[in-house]
């Protein structure tokens, strides 16, 4: 075997390694090593000769080898802590056992969108999801959500322009298209938990939460007496919880006694008590609207807090706040003042910041999403309606760790 060495440029013979000799201003960056195990290593180097007449200290291999080694690490006396909490930290058994918050696709709602057609339409605004076709898409979506434990789904239609109006009464038509896929999944999946938005912008032709009077004000009562007709009907439908999603005062008081009367005791209330005027929302949506004056400033709190007071003492089962990670602290303000169950609804916006970011490379996608969800949990949400839930689902259901943060 011959060595192949690759040679600088040099005016002197070469030299064999560790050969003293008196030369100076060696370039490191100018000499290349090949070792052969059949022949002497030979080193290849630029060196520049110097007067003869010179005498310069001639270093020995062994103070070059003595000169190189690292420097032995500084010990240090033990510190005397009377606690270390990275003891509790050494395996993942040991952290998963004392991990305080968990999470399972028993938290996830999953919200589709669906519309009138068959063709399934992907939203360009946010990768990865559809516009579902009303029954064959629906199908075989929620078929999907079930198979990794998603169990819980929310319903947002797309209305037809020529079916809505200034007052919405497309909103409560029995034969709507919410209606329609509410008894069709109920149908196929009677186990299967159908929350419905009591939501009257995508029936209004204005695009706003509610009537518009003359003057150009959202009618608070007027608007309220079509959202309780609105409840009532996706009730008959087969809907488990109706969702009062517009930030209209007396919403739940009024949709809860409506459903009362008309014998729907066991229908829940899931209500928006805290819905923030973000930027975050309905990037999906052509046109984005001005409803500051019925939506929460995103710099109060105590004007969420006050609002999720009124709707519990109006008779709400759930209490949601929307958006979800902006609104970590109002989580858990809620969390402490209340006994009923928190939900958190992580919007449009968080969705696609999160995947394109993932598409762009700047982030791990799959830990970021996972790493979003948790932090709800641990701020104190007990749901969470997540474009993610199908995707995080069956990550957890297919991990083979014990827990997949640890």
């Amino acid at each position: 075997m011959t060595s192949s060495m690759f040679r600088s440029p040099c005016k002197i013979p070469t030299m064999k390694a560790f050969e003293q000799k008196s030369y100076l201003s060696l370039n490191a960056a100018s000499y290349n090593v090949r070792i052969n195990p059949f022949r002497r290593t030979e080193v290849s180097c630029q060196l520049q000769e110097i007067d003869s007449s010179m005498k310069w200290p001639v270093i020995a291999h062994e103070e070059v080898l003595v000169k190189s080694k690292p420097a032995e690490p500084v010990i240090h006396q033990p510190l005397h802590l009377s606690r270390r909490a990275r003891r509790n930290r050494k395996s993942p058994t040991q952290r998963a056992a004392f991990q305080e918050t968990n999470i399972s696709p028993d938290n996830f709602i999953y919200p589709v969108f669906i519309h009138q057609g068959e063709v399934d339409i992907p939203i360009k605004t946010m990768p990865g999801r559809y516009m579902l076709g009303w029954r064959h898409g629906l199908i075989e979506e929620v078929a999907k959500a079930r198979d990794v434990g998603v169990n819980s789904i929310m319903l947002y239609p797309k209305v037809p322009d020529t079916l809505k109006s200034p007052i919405g009464e497309e909103a409560f038509n029995d034969n709507g298209l919410v209606q329609r896929a509410v008894g069709l999944l109920k149908a196929r999946f009677p186990d299967l938990v159908i929350y419905t938005d009591v939501n009257f912008d995508e029936y209004s032709s204005s695009g706003h939460g509610g009537i518009i009077g003359e003057d150009g004000v959202i009618l608070n009562d007027e608007t309220i007496h079509q959202l309780r007709k609105q409840a009532v009907s996706q009730a008959r439908a087969g809907a488990d919880v109706v969702c009062t999603s517009e930030m209209l005062d007396g919403r739940v008081g009024t949709v809860r006694a409506a459903l009362d009367a008309k014998g729907f005791h066991h229908v829940s209330i899931m209500s928006y008590s805290v819905k923030y005027t973000s930027s975050l929302y309905g990037r999906f949506r052509k046109v984005q609207l001005d409803k500051k004056t019925y939506q929460i400033n995103p710099a109060n709190s105590r004007e969420a807090l006050m609002e999720a007071r009124e709707d519990e003492a109006e008779g709400a089962d759930i209490l949601m706040v929307k958006p979800a990670l902006p609104s970590l602290d109002i989580i858990r303000l809620l969390k402490d003042q209340t006994l009923l169950p928190i939900g958190a609804c992580q919007v449009s916006g968080e969705y696609s910041m999160i995947k394109a970011a993932g598409l762009l490379k700047m982030i791990d996608e799959e830990k970021v999403m996972m790493e979003s969800l948790i932090c709800l949990r641990r701020a104190g949400a007990d749901l969470i309606l997540t474009y993610f839930a199908l995707q995080a689902a069956t990550i957890l259901c297919h991990e083979n760790k014990r827990n997949y943060f640890n």
